[in-house]
Protein backbone atom coordinates (compact mmCIF):
# COMPACT_ATOMS: atom_id res chain seq x y z
CA UNK A 1 0.00 0.00 0.00
CA UNK A 2 0.99 4.00 -0.62
CA UNK A 3 1.48 5.56 2.14
CA UNK A 4 2.59 9.32 2.07
CA UNK A 5 3.68 10.50 5.34
CA UNK A 6 6.63 13.22 4.33
CA UNK A 7 4.99 15.67 5.98
CA UNK A 8 5.87 18.42 8.58
CA UNK A 9 3.62 20.81 9.97
CA UNK A 10 2.82 24.17 8.40
CA UNK A 11 5.01 26.04 11.72
CA UNK A 12 7.45 24.04 14.16
CA UNK A 13 7.32 25.76 17.68
CA UNK A 14 9.92 27.28 18.97
CA UNK A 15 9.74 26.11 22.88
CA UNK A 16 6.75 23.91 23.95
CA UNK A 17 5.03 24.10 20.60
CA UNK A 18 4.83 27.81 20.72
CA UNK A 19 5.31 30.37 18.21
CA UNK A 20 7.13 33.42 18.09
CA UNK A 21 4.40 35.95 19.09
CA UNK A 22 3.10 33.51 21.42
CA UNK A 23 6.39 32.65 23.73
CA UNK A 24 6.75 37.13 23.68
CA UNK A 25 3.27 37.42 24.62
CA UNK A 26 4.04 34.68 27.33
CA UNK A 27 7.55 35.99 28.49
CA UNK A 28 6.01 39.81 28.42
CA UNK A 29 3.05 39.41 30.83
CA UNK A 30 5.58 37.29 33.51
CA UNK A 31 7.63 41.19 33.73
CA UNK A 32 4.46 42.62 36.21
CA UNK A 33 4.90 39.43 38.34
CA UNK A 34 8.50 40.16 38.69
CA UNK A 35 8.29 43.82 39.59
CA UNK A 36 5.65 43.28 42.08
CA UNK A 37 7.80 40.64 43.98
CA UNK A 38 10.62 43.26 43.68
CA UNK A 39 8.47 45.64 45.52
CA UNK A 40 6.79 43.17 47.85
CA UNK A 41 3.90 44.41 46.74
CA UNK A 42 1.91 40.67 47.17
CA UNK A 43 -1.33 42.08 46.83
CA UNK A 44 -0.21 43.26 43.07
CA UNK A 45 1.79 40.33 42.71
CA UNK A 46 -1.68 38.12 42.95
CA UNK A 47 -3.41 40.40 40.50
CA UNK A 48 -0.38 40.32 37.93
CA UNK A 49 -0.62 36.14 38.14
CA UNK A 50 -3.94 36.30 36.97
CA UNK A 51 -3.73 38.56 34.22
CA UNK A 52 -0.78 36.53 33.32
CA UNK A 53 -2.98 33.24 33.76
CA UNK A 54 -5.69 35.10 31.25
CA UNK A 55 -2.78 35.96 29.11
CA UNK A 56 -1.34 31.94 28.91
CA UNK A 57 -5.18 30.73 28.46
CA UNK A 58 -6.37 33.27 25.45
CA UNK A 59 -2.82 32.89 23.32
CA UNK A 60 -1.32 29.93 24.07
CA UNK A 61 -4.34 27.35 25.00
CA UNK A 62 -5.54 25.13 22.00
CA UNK A 63 -9.28 24.80 21.73
CA UNK A 64 -10.43 22.08 18.68
CA UNK A 65 -7.20 22.79 17.03
CA UNK A 66 -7.58 26.63 16.87
CA UNK A 67 -6.05 29.02 19.21
CA UNK A 68 -8.54 30.58 21.73
CA UNK A 69 -7.74 34.33 20.51
CA UNK A 70 -8.72 32.98 17.05
CA UNK A 71 -12.15 31.19 18.23
CA UNK A 72 -12.66 34.58 20.20
CA UNK A 73 -12.66 36.46 17.06
CA UNK A 74 -14.49 34.35 15.06
CA UNK A 75 -17.36 34.62 17.77
CA UNK A 76 -17.39 38.15 17.26
CA UNK A 77 -16.99 38.36 13.47
CA UNK A 78 -20.06 36.12 13.44
CA UNK A 79 -21.86 37.77 15.94
CA UNK A 80 -21.58 40.93 14.50
CA UNK A 81 -22.29 39.45 10.65
CA UNK A 82 -25.55 37.75 12.34
CA UNK A 83 -26.85 41.25 13.83
CA UNK A 84 -26.39 42.73 10.21
CA UNK A 85 -27.98 39.99 8.95
CA UNK A 86 -24.82 39.56 6.53
CA UNK A 87 -24.87 35.48 7.07
CA UNK A 88 -28.48 35.56 5.51
CA UNK A 89 -28.95 35.49 1.52
CA UNK A 90 -32.19 35.65 -0.59
CA UNK A 91 -31.11 35.75 -4.35
CA UNK A 92 -32.39 38.21 -6.46
CA UNK A 93 -34.68 36.38 -8.48
CA UNK A 94 -36.48 35.47 -5.78
CA UNK A 95 -37.05 38.70 -4.47
CA UNK A 96 -38.01 39.96 -7.95
CA UNK A 97 -35.32 42.29 -8.61
CA UNK A 98 -33.26 40.11 -11.18
CA UNK A 99 -32.97 41.60 -14.30
CA UNK A 100 -29.94 40.04 -16.46
CA UNK A 101 -30.08 36.00 -16.48
CA UNK A 102 -25.96 36.06 -16.88
CA UNK A 103 -25.11 38.07 -13.63
CA UNK A 104 -23.97 35.83 -11.19
CA UNK A 105 -25.80 35.61 -7.39
CA UNK A 106 -24.28 33.59 -5.11
CA UNK A 107 -24.17 33.93 -1.67
CA UNK A 108 -20.96 34.45 0.98
CA UNK A 109 -17.42 34.66 -0.19
CA UNK A 110 -19.17 33.90 -3.96
CA UNK A 111 -20.39 36.90 -4.45
CA UNK A 112 -17.89 38.41 -5.88
CA UNK A 113 -17.82 36.15 -8.79
CA UNK A 114 -18.11 36.61 -12.30
CA UNK A 115 -17.87 34.09 -15.14
CA UNK A 116 -16.68 35.25 -18.83
CA UNK A 117 -16.81 33.06 -22.11
CA UNK A 118 -13.05 31.55 -23.20
CA UNK A 119 -12.12 31.89 -26.49
CA UNK A 120 -13.87 29.14 -28.88
CA UNK A 121 -11.15 25.98 -28.87
CA UNK A 122 -11.29 22.90 -30.10
CA UNK A 123 -12.67 20.63 -32.49
CA UNK A 124 -16.05 21.47 -31.57
CA UNK A 125 -15.18 25.15 -31.07
CA UNK A 126 -16.15 24.78 -26.77
CA UNK A 127 -16.04 28.04 -25.04
CA UNK A 128 -14.38 27.18 -21.11
CA UNK A 129 -15.63 29.47 -18.30
CA UNK A 130 -13.13 31.47 -17.00
CA UNK A 131 -13.95 31.84 -13.33
CA UNK A 132 -13.27 35.48 -11.80
CA UNK A 133 -13.24 36.29 -8.16
CA UNK A 134 -13.14 40.37 -8.07
CA UNK A 135 -12.35 39.54 -3.88
CA UNK A 136 -9.76 36.85 -3.69
CA UNK A 137 -8.48 38.46 -7.17
CA UNK A 138 -7.87 35.39 -8.60
CA UNK A 139 -8.73 33.29 -12.14
CA UNK A 140 -10.16 29.97 -12.35
CA UNK A 141 -11.05 27.22 -14.96
CA UNK A 142 -12.97 24.14 -13.93
CA UNK A 143 -12.68 20.63 -15.90
CA UNK A 144 -15.03 17.45 -14.94
CA UNK A 145 -12.90 14.53 -14.68
CA UNK A 146 -13.50 11.15 -15.06
CA UNK A 147 -10.97 8.22 -13.01
CA UNK A 148 -11.34 4.36 -13.05
CA UNK A 149 -11.02 4.60 -9.09
CA UNK A 150 -8.19 2.73 -7.16
CA UNK A 151 -9.86 0.29 -4.84
CA UNK A 152 -8.85 -2.45 -7.55
CA UNK A 153 -5.27 -0.89 -7.86
CA UNK A 154 -2.23 -2.53 -6.98
CA UNK A 155 0.89 -1.03 -5.38
CA UNK A 156 2.70 -0.41 -8.40
CA UNK A 157 -0.51 1.29 -9.71
CA UNK A 158 -0.95 3.48 -7.28
CA UNK A 159 2.85 4.26 -6.31
CA UNK A 160 2.39 5.48 -10.64
CA UNK A 161 -0.55 7.26 -9.61
CA UNK A 162 0.72 9.09 -6.45
CA UNK A 163 3.46 10.00 -8.44
CA UNK A 164 1.43 11.39 -11.33
CA UNK A 165 -0.06 13.60 -8.61
CA UNK A 166 3.57 14.74 -7.84
CA UNK A 167 4.56 15.72 -11.29
CA UNK A 168 1.44 17.65 -11.84
CA UNK A 169 2.52 19.83 -8.43
CA UNK A 170 6.27 20.29 -9.50
CA UNK A 171 5.43 21.20 -12.80
CA UNK A 172 2.60 23.97 -11.54
CA UNK A 173 4.94 24.80 -9.14
CA UNK A 174 7.84 25.47 -11.72
CA UNK A 175 5.77 27.46 -14.44
CA UNK A 176 4.90 30.40 -11.28
CA UNK A 177 1.71 30.65 -12.35
CA UNK A 178 -1.03 28.76 -10.75
CA UNK A 179 -1.24 28.80 -6.81
CA UNK A 180 -3.49 25.99 -6.03
CA UNK A 181 -5.08 23.05 -7.48
CA UNK A 182 -8.64 22.05 -6.05
CA UNK A 183 -9.87 18.32 -6.56
CA UNK A 184 -13.33 17.95 -5.78
CA UNK A 185 -15.74 14.71 -5.79
CA UNK A 186 -19.87 14.24 -4.35
CA UNK A 187 -21.61 11.37 -4.20
CA UNK A 188 -25.37 11.43 -4.50
CA UNK A 189 -27.59 8.93 -4.45
CA UNK A 190 -28.62 7.60 -7.96
CA UNK A 191 -32.32 9.81 -9.11
CA UNK A 192 -32.03 7.67 -12.10
CA UNK A 193 -32.98 10.33 -14.75
CA UNK A 194 -30.31 9.18 -17.41
CA UNK A 195 -31.77 5.40 -17.30
CA UNK A 196 -35.63 6.80 -17.25
CA UNK A 197 -34.59 8.89 -20.61
CA UNK A 198 -33.42 5.82 -22.32
CA UNK A 199 -35.51 3.39 -21.35
CA UNK A 200 -38.38 5.59 -22.25
CA UNK A 201 -36.72 6.18 -25.63
CA UNK A 202 -36.05 2.72 -26.37
CA UNK A 203 -39.42 1.22 -24.60
CA UNK A 204 -41.47 -1.09 -27.64
CA UNK A 205 -44.93 -0.16 -26.56
CA UNK A 206 -45.98 -3.89 -28.11
CA UNK A 207 -43.99 -5.53 -25.12
CA UNK A 208 -46.07 -5.73 -22.18
CA UNK A 209 -46.20 -8.10 -19.24
CA UNK A 210 -43.60 -9.96 -16.91
CA UNK A 211 -40.24 -8.55 -18.50
CA UNK A 212 -41.38 -4.87 -18.34
CA UNK A 213 -42.37 -5.41 -15.17
CA UNK A 214 -39.27 -7.29 -14.01
CA UNK A 215 -37.41 -3.83 -16.21
CA UNK A 216 -39.55 -1.27 -13.75
CA UNK A 217 -38.48 -3.22 -10.39
CA UNK A 218 -34.99 -3.52 -11.28
CA UNK A 219 -34.91 0.26 -11.74
CA UNK A 220 -36.32 0.74 -8.69
CA UNK A 221 -33.94 -0.83 -6.81
CA UNK A 222 -31.12 -0.21 -8.70
CA UNK A 223 -31.67 3.38 -8.08
CA UNK A 224 -32.09 3.20 -4.25
CA UNK A 225 -28.91 1.14 -4.11
CA UNK A 226 -26.62 2.94 -6.53
CA UNK A 227 -24.75 5.94 -6.22
CA UNK A 228 -23.49 8.63 -8.50
CA UNK A 229 -19.95 10.27 -8.62
CA UNK A 230 -18.90 13.62 -9.94
CA UNK A 231 -15.06 14.54 -9.57
CA UNK A 232 -13.92 18.12 -10.57
CA UNK A 233 -10.31 19.76 -11.04
CA UNK A 234 -10.25 23.38 -10.49
CA UNK A 235 -6.45 25.22 -11.82
CA UNK A 236 -6.49 28.44 -9.30
CA UNK A 237 -4.29 31.31 -11.16
CA UNK A 238 -4.15 34.52 -8.93
CA UNK A 239 -4.31 37.93 -11.06
CA UNK A 240 -0.79 39.06 -9.71
CA UNK A 241 0.45 36.61 -11.55
CA UNK A 242 -1.82 36.29 -14.45
CA UNK A 243 -1.75 39.81 -15.48
CA UNK A 244 2.35 40.02 -15.51
CA UNK A 245 1.86 37.17 -18.48
CA UNK A 246 -1.30 38.26 -20.25
CA UNK A 247 0.76 41.62 -20.98
CA UNK A 248 2.77 39.65 -23.21
CA UNK A 249 -0.14 37.60 -24.58
CA UNK A 250 -2.41 40.47 -25.56
CA UNK A 251 -3.60 41.86 -22.34
CA UNK A 252 -7.26 42.65 -21.48
CA UNK A 253 -9.40 39.28 -21.13
CA UNK A 254 -8.33 37.66 -24.40
CA UNK A 255 -4.57 37.88 -22.89
CA UNK A 256 -5.74 35.87 -20.13
CA UNK A 257 -7.95 33.80 -21.44
CA UNK A 258 -4.27 32.07 -24.04
CA UNK A 259 -2.42 32.15 -20.91
CA UNK A 260 -5.22 30.34 -18.89
CA UNK A 261 -5.27 28.07 -21.71
CA UNK A 262 -1.71 26.97 -21.82
CA UNK A 263 -2.18 26.48 -17.94
CA UNK A 264 -5.09 24.06 -19.06
CA UNK A 265 -3.12 22.68 -21.62
CA UNK A 266 -0.30 21.40 -19.33
CA UNK A 267 -2.70 20.37 -16.60
CA UNK A 268 -4.68 18.17 -18.65
CA UNK A 269 -1.86 16.22 -20.15
CA UNK A 270 -0.48 15.34 -16.18
CA UNK A 271 -4.05 14.60 -15.57
CA UNK A 272 -4.40 11.82 -18.78
CA UNK A 273 -1.26 10.84 -17.77
CA UNK A 274 0.44 10.57 -14.81
CA UNK A 275 -3.31 10.33 -13.02
CA UNK A 276 -4.80 8.16 -15.53
CA UNK A 277 -7.81 10.10 -15.85
CA UNK A 278 -10.12 8.76 -19.33
CA UNK A 279 -11.83 11.74 -19.87
CA UNK A 280 -10.96 15.45 -18.99
CA UNK A 281 -13.77 18.23 -20.04
CA UNK A 282 -13.44 21.47 -19.77
CA UNK A 283 -16.58 23.30 -18.46
CA UNK A 284 -18.34 25.88 -20.15
CA UNK A 285 -20.47 28.56 -18.60
CA UNK A 286 -23.62 26.55 -19.11
CA UNK A 287 -21.94 23.24 -17.73
CA UNK A 288 -20.26 25.07 -14.58
CA UNK A 289 -23.77 27.10 -13.50
CA UNK A 290 -25.13 23.43 -13.99
CA UNK A 291 -22.78 21.84 -11.51
CA UNK A 292 -23.63 25.35 -9.04
CA UNK A 293 -26.86 24.81 -9.04
CA UNK A 294 -26.60 20.81 -8.60
CA UNK A 295 -24.51 21.81 -5.78
CA UNK A 296 -26.92 23.71 -3.88
CA UNK A 297 -29.73 22.01 -4.58
CA UNK A 298 -28.85 18.16 -5.44
CA UNK A 299 -32.86 17.25 -6.28
CA UNK A 300 -33.10 19.34 -9.17
CA UNK A 301 -30.50 17.44 -11.17
CA UNK A 302 -33.29 14.55 -12.20
CA UNK A 303 -35.21 17.88 -13.79
CA UNK A 304 -33.13 19.50 -15.80
CA UNK A 305 -31.40 15.90 -17.08
CA UNK A 306 -35.34 15.54 -18.51
CA UNK A 307 -35.04 19.08 -19.99
CA UNK A 308 -31.79 18.38 -21.29
CA UNK A 309 -33.26 15.19 -22.86
CA UNK A 310 -36.38 17.05 -24.72
CA UNK A 311 -34.44 19.98 -25.46
CA UNK A 312 -32.34 17.45 -27.95
CA UNK A 313 -36.03 16.88 -29.78
CA UNK A 314 -37.94 20.26 -29.02
CA UNK A 315 -35.36 23.35 -28.86
CA UNK A 316 -38.33 25.52 -27.20
CA UNK A 317 -37.97 23.35 -24.25
CA UNK A 318 -35.36 25.60 -21.50
CA UNK A 319 -32.57 23.01 -20.29
CA UNK A 320 -30.13 26.04 -19.43
CA UNK A 321 -29.23 27.28 -16.33
CA UNK A 322 -29.10 31.21 -16.11
CA UNK A 323 -26.37 32.03 -14.01
CA UNK A 324 -28.83 34.36 -11.98
CA UNK A 325 -30.38 31.21 -10.76
CA UNK A 326 -27.36 28.78 -10.72
CA UNK A 327 -27.35 29.85 -6.68
CA UNK A 328 -30.27 29.02 -3.47
CA UNK A 329 -32.99 31.16 -3.47
CA UNK A 330 -32.06 31.76 0.19
CA UNK A 331 -28.97 30.52 2.63
CA UNK A 332 -28.26 31.28 6.08
CA UNK A 333 -25.03 29.83 8.20
CA UNK A 334 -25.63 29.24 11.50
CA UNK A 335 -23.18 27.73 14.11
CA UNK A 336 -22.75 24.39 13.39
CA UNK A 337 -24.56 24.28 9.82
CA UNK A 338 -25.30 25.98 6.61
CA UNK A 339 -28.94 26.01 5.16
CA UNK A 340 -29.20 26.33 1.58
CA UNK A 341 -32.92 26.19 -0.28
CA UNK A 342 -34.48 23.06 1.62
CA UNK A 343 -31.48 21.40 2.20
CA UNK A 344 -28.97 21.23 5.00
CA UNK A 345 -24.98 20.86 5.37
CA UNK A 346 -22.28 20.40 7.66
CA UNK A 347 -18.91 20.69 6.78
CA UNK A 348 -15.51 19.54 8.78
CA UNK A 349 -11.90 19.64 7.77
CA UNK A 350 -9.73 16.79 8.31
CA UNK A 351 -6.04 16.63 10.06
CA UNK A 352 -3.17 14.40 8.46
CA UNK A 353 -2.76 11.27 10.48
CA UNK A 354 0.89 11.18 12.07
CA UNK A 355 1.70 7.95 10.37
CA UNK A 356 0.84 9.05 7.17
CA UNK A 357 -2.27 8.82 4.94
CA UNK A 358 -2.65 5.71 1.75
CA UNK A 359 -3.58 7.05 -1.61
CA UNK A 360 -7.60 7.03 -1.86
CA UNK A 361 -7.85 6.89 1.89
CA UNK A 362 -10.72 9.43 1.83
CA UNK A 363 -13.10 7.10 -0.40
CA UNK A 364 -15.46 5.93 2.83
CA UNK A 365 -15.74 9.49 3.66
CA UNK A 366 -18.18 9.80 0.33
CA UNK A 367 -20.09 6.48 0.84
CA UNK A 368 -23.70 7.67 2.12
CA UNK A 369 -25.26 6.41 5.17
CA UNK A 370 -29.05 6.98 4.23
CA UNK A 371 -31.08 8.13 1.54
CA UNK A 372 -31.13 11.19 -0.42
CA UNK A 373 -28.02 12.10 1.72
CA UNK A 374 -25.02 13.41 -0.44
CA UNK A 375 -21.48 13.22 0.64
CA UNK A 376 -18.47 15.45 -0.64
CA UNK A 377 -15.08 16.72 0.05
CA UNK A 378 -12.39 18.93 -1.47
CA UNK A 379 -8.91 18.36 -1.56
CA UNK A 380 -6.76 22.09 -2.24
CA UNK A 381 -3.52 21.83 -2.85
CA UNK A 382 -1.85 25.18 -2.53
CA UNK A 383 1.50 25.87 -3.68
CA UNK A 384 4.14 28.00 -2.30
CA UNK A 385 6.72 29.64 -5.11
CA UNK A 386 10.37 28.77 -5.22
CA UNK A 387 11.00 31.78 -2.80
CA UNK A 388 8.81 31.31 -0.23
CA UNK A 389 9.29 28.17 0.33
CA UNK A 390 13.10 28.56 0.34
CA UNK A 391 12.26 31.10 3.32
CA UNK A 392 9.70 28.69 5.22
CA UNK A 393 12.04 26.10 5.04
CA UNK A 394 14.90 28.43 6.56
CA UNK A 395 12.79 29.19 8.87
CA UNK A 396 11.42 26.00 10.23
CA UNK A 397 15.03 25.30 10.08
CA UNK A 398 15.95 27.75 12.68
CA UNK A 399 12.53 27.47 15.03
CA UNK A 400 13.73 23.51 14.71
CA UNK A 401 16.84 24.59 15.98
CA UNK A 402 15.46 27.02 18.82
CA UNK A 403 13.20 24.81 20.09
CA UNK A 404 15.53 21.88 20.16
CA UNK A 405 18.31 24.24 22.34
CA UNK A 406 15.80 26.10 24.26
CA UNK A 407 14.34 22.71 25.51
CA UNK A 408 18.16 21.28 26.11
CA UNK A 409 19.07 24.71 27.96
CA UNK A 410 15.47 24.21 30.61
CA UNK A 411 16.43 20.57 30.82
CA UNK A 412 13.05 18.89 29.26
CA UNK A 413 13.28 15.97 27.10
CA UNK A 414 12.63 16.28 23.59
CA UNK A 415 9.93 13.74 22.55
CA UNK A 416 10.56 11.71 19.65
CA UNK A 417 7.50 13.85 18.01
CA UNK A 418 9.68 17.03 18.51
CA UNK A 419 12.73 14.67 16.99
CA UNK A 420 10.64 13.50 14.09
CA UNK A 421 9.62 17.37 13.27
CA UNK A 422 13.12 18.58 13.51
CA UNK A 423 14.18 15.81 11.32
CA UNK A 424 11.48 16.59 8.51
CA UNK A 425 12.24 20.01 8.67
CA UNK A 426 16.11 19.63 8.05
CA UNK A 427 14.81 17.80 5.65
CA UNK A 428 12.90 20.08 3.45
CA UNK A 429 15.97 21.92 1.76
CA UNK A 430 17.44 19.02 0.12
CA UNK A 431 13.74 18.41 -1.55
CA UNK A 432 13.34 22.18 -2.88
CA UNK A 433 16.93 21.62 -3.56
CA UNK A 434 16.12 18.52 -6.18
CA UNK A 435 13.28 20.25 -7.65
CA UNK A 436 10.54 19.44 -5.70
CA UNK A 437 8.05 21.88 -4.83
CA UNK A 438 6.34 22.59 -1.15
CA UNK A 439 2.46 22.73 -0.33
CA UNK A 440 0.18 23.09 2.54
CA UNK A 441 -2.76 20.82 0.99
CA UNK A 442 -5.62 20.41 3.21
CA UNK A 443 -9.33 18.58 2.52
CA UNK A 444 -12.97 19.63 3.75
CA UNK A 445 -15.86 17.00 3.68
CA UNK A 446 -19.40 18.02 4.10
CA UNK A 447 -22.83 15.93 4.03
CA UNK A 448 -26.04 17.65 2.71
CA UNK A 449 -29.61 15.97 3.71
CA UNK A 450 -32.92 17.43 3.31
CA UNK A 451 -34.36 19.95 6.21
CA UNK A 452 -36.64 16.63 7.02
CA UNK A 453 -34.03 15.24 8.69
CA UNK A 454 -31.58 16.17 11.97
CA UNK A 455 -28.66 17.43 10.36
CA UNK A 456 -26.92 16.88 13.29
CA UNK A 457 -27.36 13.09 13.15
CA UNK A 458 -25.52 13.22 9.58
CA UNK A 459 -23.12 15.32 11.21
CA UNK A 460 -22.25 12.61 13.44
CA UNK A 461 -22.28 9.65 11.02
CA UNK A 462 -19.68 12.10 8.68
CA UNK A 463 -17.23 12.26 11.37
CA UNK A 464 -17.28 8.46 11.65
CA UNK A 465 -16.80 8.07 8.73
CA UNK A 466 -13.89 10.27 8.27
CA UNK A 467 -12.38 8.68 11.60
CA UNK A 468 -12.88 5.16 10.09
CA UNK A 469 -11.10 6.41 7.09
CA UNK A 470 -7.93 7.32 9.64
CA UNK A 471 -8.18 10.87 9.72
CA UNK A 472 -9.46 13.29 12.67
CA UNK A 473 -12.22 15.64 11.75
CA UNK A 474 -12.50 19.26 13.16
CA UNK A 475 -16.11 20.78 12.72
CA UNK A 476 -16.25 23.95 10.91
CA UNK A 477 -18.08 25.88 13.90
CA UNK A 478 -19.00 29.38 13.20
CA UNK A 479 -17.36 29.16 9.55
CA UNK A 480 -19.56 26.06 7.92
CA UNK A 481 -20.77 28.49 4.96
CA UNK A 482 -17.27 29.13 3.66
CA UNK A 483 -16.83 25.08 4.47
CA UNK A 484 -19.57 23.80 2.63
CA UNK A 485 -18.95 26.57 -0.67
CA UNK A 486 -15.89 25.10 -0.61
CA UNK A 487 -16.24 21.33 -0.80
CA UNK A 488 -19.10 21.74 -2.81
CA UNK A 489 -19.37 24.62 -5.48
CA UNK A 490 -16.57 24.09 -8.13
CA UNK A 491 -15.60 27.85 -8.66
CA UNK A 492 -11.96 27.23 -7.03
CA UNK A 493 -12.74 28.84 -3.43
CA UNK A 494 -10.10 27.64 -0.80
CA UNK A 495 -9.97 28.56 2.48
CA UNK A 496 -6.36 29.63 3.14
CA UNK A 497 -6.91 32.78 0.91
CA UNK A 498 -7.16 36.03 2.39
CA UNK A 499 -10.65 37.60 0.90
CA UNK A 500 -10.67 41.50 0.35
Amino acid sequence: MTIYSDYTRDRIGWFFGLRAWQLAAVSVSTLPIFWAIQRQAWLSMLLFALVWAVVVLVTAVQVKGRPMLGWLWALACFTVDAATGARRFTARAAQGKATNPEQVDLPGVLSGVEIHDGPPTGAAARRVALVQNHAARTWAVTCAVTHPGIGMSDVDERARQAAGLSSLIDATARAELADELIVQVRTVPDDGAERSIWVEQHRRPTRQGLSRQVNDDLHRSLSRASVRTEAFVTVVVPETRLARVARHSGGGLAGRARVLGSVMAEVEAALRGGLGMTQVSWLTSPELALACRSGFAPGDRAGIVQALAEHQHNPRVEAGVPWAMAGPSGAEATVRHYSHDAWNSISATVMLPVNGAALGALAPVLTPDEAEERRSYMVCFPILTQQRAERHSDSAEFAADMGGELRRRAGVKAKARHRNDAAKAHGVDEKLARGAALMRPYAVCTVTAPKTVAIADYGRRLDASIRRAGFAPLRLDLAQDAGFLASTIPLGLGLTRTVN
